[in-house]
């Protein structure tokens, strides 16, 4: 019973087994809770990608056992480590990115989403390499350096962008 509670957990219960492209989908819930958060607390995305550093270091455990409890290595339906990582692509966001404008935040939170599924689907600049760490840890790695990635080159972008603008 434990390690299909576990199990539905690492796959968001329906997402990660019924979705078609479940890590993209995973991702996509990560980004709308990020902004259900920030619409319904007022904290940053910085303050938000931060408080999901527990959820992140959970999910070592959380994703070992998906593992044992699917019988593969890194099971494309285990989406806790895209759901629980895409938080941090946005921690590079300046504080005035926020829902006073509504259109300006949406722009930042797609680009951000592209950013990361790019880094997390070809897993370029030694993402691939420390992916095979194993179990749990490697199932989270990859996405939390890809999101590292993301978030850099977000934060450069917005930078960038300013002057334009």
């Amino acid at each position: 019973m434990l390690a299909k509670s576990i199990e539905f957990l690492a796959t968001l219960g329906p997402i990660g087994k019924k979705c078609p492209a479940p890590g993209t989908f995973g991702s996509l819930a990560g980004v709308v809770t990020v902004l259900l958060l920030s619409w319904s607390t007022q904290l940053s995305f910085s303050t938000i990608g931060i408080l999901f550093i527990p959820f992140i270091l959970v999910g070592i455990p959380i994703c070992t056992q998906a593992e044992k409890s699917i019988g593969r290595s890194d099971p494309g339906e285990v989406i806790w480590d895209e759901f629980t990582a895409i938080p941090l692509v946005y921690i590079g966001l300046p504080a005035s990115v926020t829902f006073s404008k509504p259109q300006e935040m949406l722009v930042w939170m797609v680009v951000g989403f592209i950013f990361f599924r790019i880094f997390d689907i070809i897993k370029p600049l030694g993402i691939k390499k420390i992916q095979h760490i194993g179990k749990g840890l490697g199932v989270m790695i990859d996405d939390v350096l890809a999101a590292i990635y993301s978030a850099v080159l977000l934060h450069l972008t917005f930078t960038f962008s300013l002057s334009f603008f």
